[in-house]
């Protein structure tokens, strides 16, 4: 009964030509699982391990330094640094802390880009290819957070949690999108 299900399944799918739309939900339920999933409780046990706390106060430095460069050098924002601080002339100030480190989004790729189908061998230089864009978007998201602070502090908590934070994921589907085109269903000889 499972097995004609199953064949039946797959059968509308390439019927209906919906194997677009499987994958896409696919990516859905692998995002959104191992998010519930880090905030549900693995976030707090590996709290509970030095090597993490370590880990993520290094790569929340990895994302302020460069940022802290381009707000000062590039943009000219006369800025003071105390820490992983931004602080700004209008008393405004970006703070990276360790859930600004890019951690659970790099968490996220590796295991998507992991458990979905495709060439390993590609798997092995574009999964770090795609941690060092998210890692490039996240210096980019602090540098955009100070320009916020600087021209319009008022709607920092707006531009954050809905424009920046939703931004991550938009970067990770289109890289998922360049996977699935580029390599995933070449290697198996389809088109998209």
């Amino acid at each position: 009964m499972i097995k004609d299900f199953y064949t039946n399944s797959v059968s509308f799918i390439k019927k209906y030509k919906l194997q677009p739309i499987v994958d896409v939900g696919i990516f859905a339920i692998i995002i959104v699982f191992f998010h519930f999933l880090w905030w549900g409780g693995l976030k707090a046990f590996l709290l509970n391990y030095m090597a993490f706390h370590q880990l993520e106060g290094f790569l929340a430095h990895q994302v302020f330094l460069p940022a802290a460069w381009i707000v000062e050098n590039i943009l000219q924002y006369p800025i003071k640094t105390v820490g992983n601080t931004l602080f700004f002339e209008n008393n405004g100030y970006v703070e990276v802390v360790g859930s600004c480190s890019g951690l659970k989004q790099f968490y996220q790729w590796f295991v998507l880009i992991l458990l979905f189908p495709g060439p390993w061998k590609k798997k092995l230089w574009y999964i770090p290819a795609g941690l060092l864009v998210i890692h490039l978007v996240n210096i980019l998201r602090i540098v955009t957070l100070s320009v916020v602070t600087v021209h319009w502090p008022a709607q920092w908590d707006f531009i954050h949690l809905w424009v920046l934070r939703p931004f991550f994921y938009v970067v990770i589907f289109v890289m998922w999108m360049i996977w699935e085109e580029k390599f995933r269903l070449p290697a198996l000889g389809r088109k998209g």
